[in-house]
């Protein structure tokens, strides 16, 4: 119904902002990095997805069209509203979200109020193959034995690091950001090398 909305920002609330197009004022529920990109008086675009539920009519409001296309894949996993889907993104880019989904990461939705294990378990399992056919599209031929194998490691590379006391989303950033390697020790050591300079 509305792709984006372009207007003066008027407020910025705790999870919402109102933007004046027009002489309207449309209230946007936003993530915290959609939020913090805003400043009250200056003119701003967002991108936005109209959500109709049985008890609410909201209108959602988004920095990047990253951030919009993972907040509809989120609320399309059973039993995530669009606050939960919020919510998330508030914790967790994008970019996160689809690292623990390739990786399993589960510890990385634990910094996300009211979102348990069992439903990052879920969003982890319904979103794989959405995932898995965004990040394959850019390779004609991947090698699928290869590539499961890669992410078996990764998965045993952020249990190590979470055991050690890192967060699931710092460690699942930091185990990306290694390139493939033979042994996960050598994985976990260069991934700890990542952590130890920030």
């Amino acid at each position: 119904m509305y792709y984006h909305i372009r207007g003066i920002v008027s407020e910025i609330g705790a999870d919402r902002a109102v933007i004046d197009a027009c002489g309207v004022g449309y209230e946007l529920v936003c993530s915290k990095p959609t939020l913090s990109s805003l400043t009250v008086g200056k003119e701003a675009k967002l991108l936005t997805h109209f959500n109709i539920a049985q008890d609410a009519v909201a209108l959602y409001g988004f920095q990047t069209e990253d951030e919009r296309a993972m907040f509809r894949k989120l609320i399309g996993v059973t039993r995530i509203g669009p606050k939960v889907a919020i919510q998330t993104l508030s914790v967790l880019s994008p970019e996160d979200i689809s690292i623990a989904v390739l990786t399993d990461n589960v510890a990385a939705f634990d910094g996300v109020p009211g979102l348990g294990r069992k439903t990052a378990a879920r969003i982890l399992l319904e979103l794989k193959e959405k995932v898995d056919q965004a990040s394959s599209a850019s390779s004609a031929k991947p090698d699928k034995a290869k590539e499961k194998a890669g992410a078996s490691m990764r998965h045993e590379a952020i249990e190590a690091l979470v055991a050690l006391g890192y967060d699931g989303a710092a460690a699942g950033r930091a185990v990306a950001a290694v390139d493939d390697c033979e042994r996960v020790e050598d994985m976990i050591m260069k991934a700890l090398r990542i952590l130890s300079n920030k």
